[in-house]
């Protein structure tokens, strides 16, 4: 076991297994030998005192064996009518392998509507809790059977990403079908060399991963990466591994250099503040002088009227915007205190001059700090 592997590893309790649609399904639908081998692990650990949830795709392709259907699906009612007829077999054969180790499971389907309400966002944190005291095993899907482009999650990468916010894990295991992260595509290039461990999330690692996917996937490696800026800005440590292999998971939880380890940042966000980030969908854009970067960045500072440029949107109080500079570079992402039409009238101007322009100031900053999350350092630019 090396260092870091030893260091992520101390202190793990709460772990979120995310396990993509290339490594549960095979020729007959769902893969039952891998998922039998999977659950197997699982259990060991859920024995040994960690509380595991997992996010889990693969039920649009059990619809899609269940129907006979060759191929890919390319219709949205396609999809959610197979999404519905797969979703049932499953759970059950989750809960069938789980239940032959005594485990009960329990199943939570999702919207991005489920989420960016902050109320409910809060219950299903409360529901996911008391599954977690109960050792009763989570297994989060996307709803697909409802879901439409405006309350779609993108793909499970992206909902294992905000679960994970959700139920502070101390760590996020995501099974693929690679190996993990190589700094080229494996598929196209015979030089490709796996990268074994990620301190940072820079640019550079970004270019090195593909949207490439597989015949039943949604995702790619860059959505494993995307995923894992979100992770990692959490505190959270985050690993690729490979889905398939037999024993991953004890290779992963012995401390093997099994696929690609991903260390968290220095200083994690708040929940409240990745919540803001990553999960709300922006309204309109905030265009800042660079006296308003400097300030919001390097300084933590409300952002105030006067470092405002210009206005991108229409967007009402309360609505998530993202904050960029005058290059169009994405900053922060925040509640506003203020409508567009009230933002474009005291924009560049000082808050002592807010109610002589509206006739009112409820607020000085267009965002207060507090609700202002800042994600223009979470990637380092190139030198």
């Amino acid at each position: 076991m090396t260092g870091k592997r030893k260091d992520t590893l101390s202190n793990v309790k709460k772990v979120l297994i995310k396990i993509g649609s290339a490594v549960l399904t095979g020729e007959d639908g769902l893969d039952l030998a891998i998922i039998d081998q999977l659950v197997d692990e699982m259990a060991g650990l859920s024995q040994k005192g960690y509380q595991i949830v997992i996010v889990t795709s693969g039920a649009i392709a059990s619809g899609r064996h269940r129907m006979g259907i060759q191929g890919p699906v390319k219709s949205m009612p396609q999809k959610q009518a197979l999404a519905a007829i797969g979703q049932g077999r499953l759970m059950r054969v989750y809960s069938n392998a789980f239940g032959r180790h005594q485990l009960f499971t329990a199943q939570i389907l999702l919207t991005m509507s489920d989420l960016t309400d902050r109320k409910r966002y809060l219950n299903i944190r409360n529901t996911l809790s008391t599954l977690m005291e109960w050792g009763v095993i989570a297994i989060i899907n996307e709803n697909d059977t409802v879901a439409v482009d405006e309350i779609k999650f993108g793909d499970n990468d992206n909902l294992a990403a905000m679960i994970a916010n959700i139920v502070e894990a101390d760590l996020v295991v995501n099974l693929t079908a690679t190996e993990g992260l190589y700094d080229k595509n494996p598929t196209t290039s015979k030089k490709a060399k796996l990268i074994k461990l990620v301190e940072e999330i820079t640019e550079d690692i970004e270019a090195c991963a593909t949207e490439d996917t597989s015949s039943v996937g949604t995702g790619g490696m860059r959505s494993k990466i995307l995923a894992g800026k979100k992770i990692t800005a959490c505190g959270i440590p985050y690993i690729i591994a490979p889905g398939k292999k037999k024993s991953v998971l004890t290779a992963v939880f012995t401390g093997k250099e099994i696929g690609t380890l991903f260390l968290p940042v220095g200083k994690p966000m708040h929940s409240r503040k990745h919540w803001i980030a990553f999960t709300l969908k922006p309204k309109g854009k905030i265009i800042l002088d660079d006296g308003a970067k400097k300030a919001l960045i390097e300084q933590g500072k409300s952002l105030l009227p006067s470092g405002v440029l210009n206005v991108d949107g229409n967007f009402d109080v309360g609505d998530p915007v993202t904050c960029v500079d005058a290059k169009g570079t994405a900053l922060a992402t925040g509640l506003v205190n203020y409508s567009a039409p009230e933002i474009r009238r005291i924009m560049g101007l000082k808050s002592s001059k807010i109610e002589q322009v509206l006739g009112y100031k409820d607020y000085d900053e267009v965002i207060h700090r507090d609700n202002l999350a800042i994600t223009g350092q979470l990637v380092k630019q190139k030198p």
